[in-house]
Parts: C-alpha cells; structure tokens; sequence
C-alpha cells in the first residue's frame, strides 16, 4: 500500500470535504431518515474541525480523519474514504495509526457507527465492540492494543 500522508483541513477544504460527506454517507443517512442537504453536511464537517485532517496518497486527496485525545480516550469522530478508493487498506491504516497513538498513550480508542454501515465490519475486524446505542448510532470501543510484533523482528 502506498504512503498515506496527513495536513490539517482548511477552509479551501470544504468543497471538497462536503462532496465526501455526500459520497460516502448519504446512503447511511437515507437509512436512519437523517438530514443530507448541502448545509447539514457542511455542519457536521464542521464540528470539531480544527482536528480534521485530509488524507492524501501521492498528493492526491482520497479522504478525512478526526481523531483527538480526550480524558480517558482516543476518538475518531469522523473517518471517510472516497469511494474509489475504499477496498484498498486505506481505512484500516488510518484507523490502525490512531490504534497505535492509543496504545502508546494506554487508552482506549472510541468511535460512533451509523446502523447498517458496512465499515462497523473493519471496526469489528480491528478490535471495536459496541458498548451502547442511542437511536441509530452505536457506540463501539476498543481498548489499548498489545504492542504490534514485526514480521521480521
């Protein structure tokens, strides 16, 4: 897989940032009856948006990671991949960077999943379980990871 690189949003990300939020979650929001115009998606971009940080693959945007330390725990609060270019480890890398933070910090790492979306597989898959619900957003946690053993160590 090739290097991923990460830059903090600026505002001259936000067209860019909204077409994903479009691409990547207007399915998912059309299922729990959630708003999915321009200015909600704006708005949820939004929030919490000094931690957003563009992922790039050879300089070239394919997505957006919010992940902060706070009391007690990591949490991703948004991750999204455009869709051309999910299925190729991207999401796993990233959510396993944050992974790794957290286990050097000692914590857990929290994140929120919409009902029916299929990336609650790969939290699944990389230790995430749900620990509450409230309405269509489940909660899932996983705790600090044992330090990963290289292949060639």
């Amino acid at each position: 897989m090739q290097a991923l690189e990460f830059r903090s949003a600026t505002a001259a990300d936000l067209p860019f940032l909204v077409a994903l939020r479009h691409a990547t979650m207007s399915e998912h929001l059309a299922r729990v009856n959630a708003a999915r115009d321009d200015a909600s998606q704006l708005a949820r971009v939004l929030v919490r948006f000094e931690h957003a940080r563009i992922v790039s693959v050879n300089g070239q945007d394919v997505g957006l990671l919010k992940a902060y330390r706070e009391p007690g725990q990591w949490y991703i609060a948004q991750i999204q991949i455009a869709p051309q270019f999910q299925g190729q480890g991207l999401g796993r890398a990233i959510i396993e960077n944050v992974l790794d933070q957290a286990r050097r910090d000692g914590l857990p790492t929290a994140l929120k999943v919409l009902t029916g979306n299929p990336a609650r597989r790969l939290y699944e898959a990389l230790g995430f379980r749900e620990t509450s619900q409230e309405d269509a957003e489940h909660l899932m946690v996983c705790p600090p990871r044992q330090e990963r053993v290289s292949a060639t160590g």
